[in-house]
């Protein structure tokens, strides 16, 4: 039975990465979806005798599973509604481009003939093209990929880019992600857009070594963390035999990322910029 109120968790902080690595330490806490909302972190979590010793004590526990010190927390009460409506709230249908729209599946959406249509519930996970970064590499693969190719989707989170790219017309798709949560959404949403036979979602840590193990793939999608991405670029260069994405990664640290791209024989064709963020259409020289 649900609450008579929840308590509304707002976490706010400086760094640009935050976000990605706040998301699994407040799953873990007991939060069961988690908002990004004007440069802030929002949850409802079941109410709790003392909120403010909760708060400092979820403070610790956040800085240390995620290595994030700027973090401000802010907690409210909120009557009685269906968290899953809370958070659902300002999310809506996103034009990729002329022809590409994503949306929720909770929103009504008027296209034109031709147009795809790739429809996604987060749940826990990351990825409702509500992001720049998503945008940034919804946009490029709708450049990038040829009909038939096979793909690898690294750090899937919803499912977004693996279904839009199965959606596209790519013959398979091999979407992985280490969250759990994340995998049962993404496959959700591949059944949800019926290329649940193209889709394969798996739980995997996605290393060097494991990259050597699943073979070659037409082209890559990797929308994650700059910290992850670089450390794995040697292994992508290997692992495919055609073009590479990469989002996830701040102006700042754009120019590293394509210097040690282009170091490893990369060649860099597009650049999709959105505000802080850039994603980048690479290909195999």
């Amino acid at each position: 039975m649900a609450p008579d109120r929840w308590l509304v968790l707002s976490i706010s902080f400086d760094d640009l990465l935050a976000a990605d690595l706040l998301v699994e330490p407040l799953i873990a806490l007991g939060a069961q979806g988690v908002q990004e909302l004007d440069g802030q972190l929002i949850t409802y979590l079941p109410p709790v005798k003392e909120p403010e010793l909760f708060v400092r004590e979820t403070e610790v526990a956040l800085r240390m599973a995620s290595g994030v010190d700027d973090l401000l927390l802010d907690w409210s009460w909120q009557e009685h509604e269906d968290w899953a409506l809370l958070w659902r709230r300002g999310l809506g249908p996103q034009k990729i481009t002329d022809s590409l729209v994503v949306t929720p599946s909770w929103c009504d959406v008027e296209v034109q003939g031709g147009t795809t249509v790739v429809v996604i519930d987060p749940g826990m996970a990351f990825g409702t093209a509500e992001h720049a970064t998503t945008r940034g590499a919804l946009r490029l693969l709708t450049r990038s990929l040829i009909e038939g190719q096979e793909v690898l989707d690294v750090g899937c989170g919803s499912g977004i880019l693996a279904i839009a790219a199965a959606r596209l017309g790519a013959g398979s798709v091999f979407a992985v992600d280490l969250d759990q949560y994340a995998c049962e959404a993404a496959r959700k949403n591949a059944s949800r857009n019926q290329v649940e036979g193209q889709v394969l979602v798996e739980v995997a840590t996605v290393t060097s070594s494991w990259l050597c193990e699943q073979g070659s793939f037409d082209g890559i999608l990797a929308n994650i963390q700059t910290a992850v991405l670089v450390p794995l670029l040697k292994s992508f260069s290997r692992a495919t035999k055609g073009w590479l994405i990469l989002g996830g990664i701040t102006e700042v640290e754009w120019p590293f990322v394509v210097r040690e791209a282009e170091a490893l024989g990369f060649t860099l064709q597009a650049i999709d910029a959105e505000q802080e963020w850039r994603s980048g259409w690479f290909d195999v020289a």
